[in-house]
This record gives C-alpha cells, structure tokens and sequence, in this order.
C-alpha cells in the first residue's frame, strides 16, 4: 500500500514537473527570440558604422589625390615658367647693347656702306656680324623682336608716342617704329614705341592683331 502511494506521488511530482517545462519553454524561447533581434540589431548598425567610415576614408582619399594632382600640374608649369623666364632680367639688360648696335649701324649713310672698303667695310660687316649673332642668341633664348609696322595698334605689346595724320591708312595702324619691342615667351619685356595713323578708315580686328602676337 504503501509503494503503491509512494508511485502516485512520484508520478504527481513528474507530471508537475513537465508541466512547469512547458510553462517556462514560451518565455524562453521569446527571450531566445529577442536576443537575436538585439544581436541583429547592433550587427546592423555596426556595418552601417563601417560602412559610413569606408565611404568618408574613400572621400578622403579621392580628395587627397585630386590635391596631389593639382600640386603636381602646378608645380610642372612652375618650374616651365622657371626654365622660360629665368633669364628675363638678363635678356632686358642686353636690350640697350641691341639698341645700341642697330644706331651704329643707322648712323652710317647708305651711300657710305655701299661704297665702303677696306677697314671701314670690315668694321660695318663687324658690326653688322654681332648684331646678327645677337639676334641668333635672343631667339635660342626665346626673345623675339616685335615688328609692328603696318600691324593694328595694341596696347599689350605697343607704346604710343605720337599719331600721324592719313587718310590712306586705317585709323589705328602702326606707321613708324621709333624703338623695337621684345616679347619673352608671352611676355614683355619691352613695348615698341611707335607712331599711328590718325584719320583713315577704322581698322579691322583680327588678323593685324594676331600678327602682333
């Protein structure tokens, strides 16, 4: 009799026991259940972090070689402009010595250099020798003269000293060069002076201009 109570008892205890699982199994399984909606949760908003980092990095770095680009294109026309007008202060000192060459040339008739000979005409073809070679050196350096005769009047390259009155020429127009003009590569070194029309017809834009240049 007594076993046979202490089976049902056991039997209670089991049935409550599995009873009790069953109860519990739901609200583990919601708590299993929430943590993995957690765990999603912060697995998103990490690779959104990442992501966010990569793309700002990335920004970064386009920006750092578009710099690195623009110091490079830079610097390249810095040292071109370097290497073009390095001998600018150079080239405007030789200018008189130019200036001065071409006088003595002009200062002797045209009659007398065709009839010169002996030590005179060895002297003019000297003279007339070093201007040329001088020539020669300004433009391996990249000095060239103006020559704006019959070119339209531009104030970049030109200096006006005077106008002329002629009604034949476009208004505008070089007529006569008192003194060259040299150019450094886009540059000045010297204006020409010189003389323009006064009078005539307007002159036309474009190619007189250009020529200039």
């Amino acid at each position: 009799m007594m076993a046979t109570d202490m089976e049902h008892e056991d039997r209670r205890e089991a049935n409550e026991a599995s009873q009790a699982a069953h109860e519990s199994a739901p609200g583990e399984a919601q708590a299993a259940e929430s943590d993995s909606a957690n765990g999603d949760v912060k697995h998103a908003e990490a690779l959104a972090t990442l992501m966010a980092e990569r793309d700002e990095f990335k920004d970064r770095t386009l920006r750092t070689l578009a710099e690195m680009e623009n110091l490079r294109r830079r610097t390249e026309r810095e040292v071109a402009d370097a290497r073009t007008y390095a001998v600018t202060n150079f080239a405007r000192d030789l200018l008189t010595a130019a200036d001065n060459i071409r006088r003595a040339i002009e200062s002797v008739p045209a009659d007398a250099r065709e009839t010169a000979d002996g030590p005179f005409k060895a002297l003019l073809d000297g003279i007339e020798l070093t201007e040329r070679d001088l020539a020669k050196t300004f433009e391996r350096h990249g000095v060239k003269l103006l020559e704006p005769k019959g070119q339209k009047f531009d104030p970049n390259r030109h200096q006006a000293m005077f106008e002329v009155p002629d009604a034949e020429v476009p208004s505008g127009t070089v007529v006569q060069v008192m003194q060259a003009g040299y150019v450094l590569g886009d540059r000045v070194l010297r204006p020409a002076l010189v003389g323009v029309a006064k009078g005539g017809p307007k002159a036309a834009a474009g190619p007189a201009a250009d020529d200039a240049a």
